[in-house]
């Protein structure tokens, strides 16, 4: 197998050794097959909703001669598992709202788990308003840049429960109460990045009339703007 991008060993990174693994959304299957290859996990089912995703991982899973410990099923989302058959779900590579009713359609099975690991591509603020308001741990958090774009990689216990690390919780939810712990030098260069983007949208709307619809936008951008800043303080 090839190596795997730097995002997905950061992914595979966080998975805990010994644990049974569901992939939801597989694609290509490369991290249970690279979980399994280096011995880290025992088993994995590999899950996807479309056919096209999942005949592409037999198919990678086959080759690889891991046709007897690495499984798939066709599911939409959590659908086709059941409690007990793993230890930890990942779900990468979704957007958050998705990632969000993928839990929420299966609650039960999602409390029974040791662990998720989440990568959600958009929305994170609402993920984390998610797990905050279900009173999930985040274990860590790391921040990937790769080809230009920001991923984050929560690792999450539902049997533990939900903290702020002491940070304000406004501050918690947009930027990620370990990340800002342990002042991570991604999420340092994400936050300068937002703060030149929010002043030159501000910039903007000082040019956009004195409209309520301006106005509001306005003061949701300048709101962003002070979190920002109380962020990268806490990074000095």
């Amino acid at each position: 197998m090839e190596k795997l991008s730097y995002r997905l060993q950061t992914i595979a990174d966080q998975v805990s050794p010994g644990n049974r693994l569901a992939d939801i959304g597989c694609d290509h299957g490369f991290v249970p097959i690279y979980l399994i290859q280096k011995g880290i996990i025992p088993s994995a089912i590999a899950m996807d909703v479309v056919e096209g995703p999942l005949s592409r991982a037999r198919e990678h899973i086959r080759s690889a001669g891991l046709d007897d410990v690495i499984t798939t099923r066709l599911s939409d989302g959590l659908e086709q598992l059941q409690i007990g058959e793993v230890d930890t779900v990942l779900i990468a590579g979704m957007g958050g709202a998705l990632t969000v009713r993928i839990l929420s359609a299966k609650p039960e099975l999602v409390r029974s788990l040791d662990e998720l690991i989440l990568e959600p591509q958009s929305e994170l603020v609402l993920v984390r308003r998610f797990l905050r308001e279900q009173n999930f741990c985040i274990l860590s958090e790391e921040m990937v840049l790769e080809d230009g774009k920001y991923y984050p990689v929560l690792k999450i216990c539902p049997k533990k429960t939900w903290s702020d690390h002491g940070m304000d919780p406004d501050l918690a939810l947009s930027y990620g109460p370990s990340l800002l712990e342990k002042k991570h030098p991604v999420l340092r260069s994400f936050l300068e990045k937002e703060h030149q983007t929010l002043e030159q949208i501000l910039a903007g709307l000082h040019t956009a009339g004195d409209s309520e619809r301006v106005r509001n936008r306005k003061r949701e951008v300048e709101a962003s703007l002070l979190n920002n800043e109380k962020a990268l303080r806490i990074l000095d």
